[in-house]
């Protein structure tokens, strides 16, 4: 019966040997606190089968029953409920807690357990039991906590398991599968461990204990390979835990969504020509992590985007134009030139006035196409030099987090108070609000300000007060960037006409 006992811890012991070493290389690519908590189980349920074939074939003593004890009957009973707790638990303070409990429990119970003095020091071959040896108090009354604090751990999380499995998706059926071969082996090996059973019993239970850890890291709880688009597609909108880019067809950890590989330039269809729509779609591209796009080429107008309907006009309203110079004296037979733009005409000083600006904000989008098809109008001096607008612009970039279900009622608190910043603030250049197609939790609000005090006469608005007050409740995070603009082209925006 010892050579049977010991045949079996050592088969127990290198399976799970095995079941560690598929934990700790799923840590590599998946830092997980149920993949941690697994591994110490498994380590343990590993070291306490490989002292029971080392005490039948050589006999036991204290040292190999403390480790025998604090192994099999202490951690890995503890650290197969906190992993229950990791796997299950999608919010943070319960994952906390469970990890504070089990270091705790396992720091005081092992110290414990490894310095408070035995009953008796004889041992032979056969396994000892715990309660024969260990003294009732402290470690007798110890053990007894541990293992109901496991037991009672492992019980709620499979009813957690299974509420989750009725309205959940394919995690939820595997984490149910997983809990229904982990809490019954858990528990069959604390009931092992507390009660007096035969030696070949106990052994059998902590090489179950040791299967099931890696039964269900390779079956129920292993990655999914996602080759097929649709069903990456589909799981697009089913509840995730992180959000990382994994290649298709390697290891995918579970709570991960796989992001496709991408594929190389030169595979891809020509795209159709695309107008640029503006800043908020660069940025949308930036965060979605689409990095290699050439911001700069996407900023030009292709050549097929019509005639340019806008001039920055450095903040202020044009002015008007100086008086011409008068045309130098034309050589005699020559027909007089026009001072505006070289054209002939009877006199050089009939050129015709500037055209008055309309009225209205001066908001850097003064002119329409319709203005080129007017009668050609004299250029003022101030815009020879080029078009560099002025460097006492200011500017902002804000980045809003809103909360899961506030989209809607943020994106009418910001209509309003784009409305109210249109018709009041002839100061302000531009203010505009952005949704962030790969990120529906997501709004950008690009501002530009004529100086910065128009910035701070815009902020005691009544209408942007209301608007910061508002939207406490709505904003889980905020990015503000203050900008200086280096170069621009405004146009007015199309509008959709009811």
């Amino acid at each position: 019966m010892e050579i049977l006992v010991a045949v079996i811890g050592l088969a127990g012991a290198l399976l799970a040997a095995f079941a560690a070493g598929a934990l700790i290389r799923r840590l590599r690519d998946e830092p997980e606190g149920w993949l941690i908590a697994w591994t110490v189980a498994a380590v343990a349920v590993c070291l306490s089968l490989g002292v029971i074939a080392v005490g039948y074939l050589m006999g036991f003593g204290p040292v190999t029953f403390r480790l025998y004890q604090v192994t099999g009957s202490m951690l890995a009973p503890l650290w197969l409920a906190v992993g229950m707790i990791q796997l299950l638990a999608e919010r943070v303070p319960p994952r906390f807690l469970a990890w504070l409990m089990g270091i705790a429990l396992t720091i005081v119970a092992g110290t414990i357990m490894i310095f408070d003095p035995l009953k008796s020091t004889e041992m032979g071959k056969v396994l000892p039991a715990g309660s024969a040896l260990w003294q009732t108090v402290p470690v007798g009354y110890l053990l007894i906590g541990v293992h109901a604090i496991a037991v009672l751990i492992m019980l709620a999380m499979a009813v957690v398991a299974a509420l989750k499995w009725r309205s959940g998706d394919e995690y939820d059926t595997d984490n149910l599968h997983a809990s229904l071969v982990i809490v019954p082996s858990g528990i069959a090996l604390v009931g092992a461990m507390r009660f007096t059973v035969p030696p070949l019993f106990t052994t059998v239970l902590l090489a179950v204990a040791g299967a099931a850890i890696w039964y269900v890291v390779l079956r129920p709880l292993a990655p999914y390979e996602d080759d097929d688009e649709d069903d990456f597609d589909e799981r697009q909108e089913a509840p995730v835990r992180q959000e990382s880019p994994m290649p298709v067809g390697e290891r995918v950890p579970r709570g991960r969504r796989a992001v496709p590989e991408p594929v190389p330039a030169a595979d891809l269809p020509p795209a159709p020509p695309r107008r640029p729509t503006g800043l908020g779609d660069l940025v949308a591209e930036y965060r979605a992590g689409d990095q290699q796009v050439d911001y700069a080429a996407r900023m030009v107008p292709p050549a097929d985007a019509g005639p340019a309907t806008g001039y920055i006009m450095n903040g202020a309203p044009p002015q008007q134009a100086p008086p011409q110079p008068q045309a130098p004296p034309q050589p005699q037979g020559a027909p007089p030139q026009r001072a505006d733009r070289g054209m002939p005409s009877q006199r050089a000083d009939y050129a015709m006035p500037p055209t008055p600006p309309p009225p209205g904000p001066a908001t850097g989008m003064l002119y329409s196409g319709s203005d080129l098809f007017s009668p050609p109008q004299p250029q003022p001096q101030q815009q020879a030099g080029g078009g560099k607008p002025s460097p006492n612009i200011y500017g902002l970039l804000t980045v809003f987090t809103i909360m899961d279900g506030a989209g809607e009622a943020f994106d009418r608190l910001a209509e309003a108070t784009v409305e109210a910043v249109r018709r009041g603030e002839p100061d302000t250049l531009v203010y505009a609000c952005h949704a962030v197609k790969s990120a529906p939790l997501q709004r950008i609000v690009y501002e530009l300000y004529r100086d910065e005090v128009a910035y701070r006469d815009h902020q005691r608005q009544p209408h942007v007060e209301r608007f910061v007050n508002e939207r406490q409740s709505m904003v889980l995070a905020t990015n503000v960037i203050e900008l200086n603009v280096n170069a621009a082209k405004v146009v007015p925006l199309p509008t959709v006409m009811f």
